[in-house]
């Protein structure tokens, strides 16, 4: 099977959103805010993984822009998690979850680009 470094890195940040979800449900009490970013964490590799049997280059470029758009959305919720104490922004695992979620950005941010000028 081909590495596909995307889908790769999406699948771990997606595991480990999972596991922040758990802890600030059972350490911090806080549901709300956790649920949103379990719900754009692991949508990034999903819409990645929809996008690999896309029917078509627009509807590729579709899937990809969604998953990125929720890689945006995470890296929202991992700032107000920060910003409202219940995530401490200098530890070295929310700053690397925050620097996985611009990286997601940036690589689907370069697909779209790069499929849109092959168009």
């Amino acid at each position: 099977m081909k590495d596909n470094i995307v889908l790769d890195k999406s699948f771990e940040f997606a595991i480990r959103v999972v596991n922040l979800y758990k802890h600030l449900c059972d350490s911090k009490k806080e549901y709300t805010l956790s649920k949103q970013l379990l719900r754009s964490g692991t949508s990034i590799g999903a819409n990645i993984n929809e996008a690999q049997a896309a029917q078509s280059k627009k509807d590729f470029i579709a899937k990809m822009s969604i998953a990125s758009k929720e890689a945006r959305e995470s890296k929202f919720w991992i700032e107000l998690l920060i910003k409202t104490d219940y995530l401490d922004k200098d530890s070295k695992h929310t700053q690397s979850l925050l620097d996985e979620s611009y990286e997601l950005t940036r690589l689907l941010t370069s697909i779209i680009k790069s499929s849109q000028t092959d168009e």
